[in-house]
């Protein structure tokens, strides 16, 4: 059973960064993983801060969006249903270090023309691909302190308008409510078992504070949002 600590976040690794993890077991944690966004709401801090991001842009221009740790894709599906419906021309691109994930990905996003994949690690040598605006969709708390400043001044360098950040805050309340959540709504050991994890691993808003300020060329937003996340809105002063 995973475990809380408020003090400090766990370093227990999610069952679900096992890139052995495939077929129809992955396939229905996805699902699960769709389920817990649904019914939580979290897409919609995303797309809100999307929104912010785009507030003095003009909407007959084309704006690229990365999700980085995209998974199935589920995240830029509802980009591509929100901008089609606020008549924004999105080109959108999901990135995953998970060759199997991208793949589920793509058969889940057959029918929408301007999403594309590809696998791609953070941590890889190779030039990570310039866009308008960066999502780091409950990503960042896979990571240990130190590589989440690294990879975040990575991704403020390739952005041009700025890094949309929705992750998790690290609260017994929410750690107690998920295990509620997860028996009822999840049908996967998996879920359940990374979900606790990913709480654990979540944040406190002092850390997120502190991380901001070891970043250059940015301007920070945090706002905490039900059901337990914050918003954190990086803005490229660049």
């Amino acid at each position: 059973m995973p475990k809380y600590a408020s003090k400090h976040r766990s370093t227990e690794v999610e069952i679900m960064d096992d890139f052995n993890l495939q077929g129809k077991e992955m396939q229905a944690v996805l699902t699960d993983l769709k389920t817990v966004s649904n019914l939580l709401g979290g897409a919609n801090i995303t797309l809100k801060g999307i929104k912010k991001l785009l507030s003095k842009r003009l909407k007959n221009e084309e704006v690229t969006i990365i999700d980085v740790g995209c998974g199935d894709g589920e995240m830029l599906r509802k980009c591509a249903h929100f901008g089609k419906r606020n008549q924004y021309n999105f080109n959108l691109i999901g990135l995953d270090a998970n060759p199997n994930i991208i793949s589920e990905a793509k058969e889940r996003s057959k029918s929408f023309e301007n999403l594309t994949f590809k696998t791609l690690d953070i941590f890889s040598a190779e030039p990570f691909p310039k866009a308008d605006i960066i999502l780091c969709n409950l990503f960042l708390h896979h990571f240990k302190n130190a590589d989440i400043v690294s990879i975040l001044k990575k991704l403020i360098e390739a952005s041009n308008m700025g890094v949309v950040v929705n992750d998790l805050h690290r609260s017994k309340l929410a750690f107690t409510l998920f295990k509620g959540f997860s028996s009822v709504f999840l049908k996967t050991k998996i879920a359940r078992h990374d979900g606790l994890v990913s709480v654990a691993r979540g944040f406190k808003r002092e850390e997120l504070d502190t991380f901001s300020e070891e970043i250059n060329n940015q301007q920070s937003l945090i706002r905490w949002k039900w059901a337990f996340r914050y918003q954190w809105i990086l803005k490229n002063n660049l």
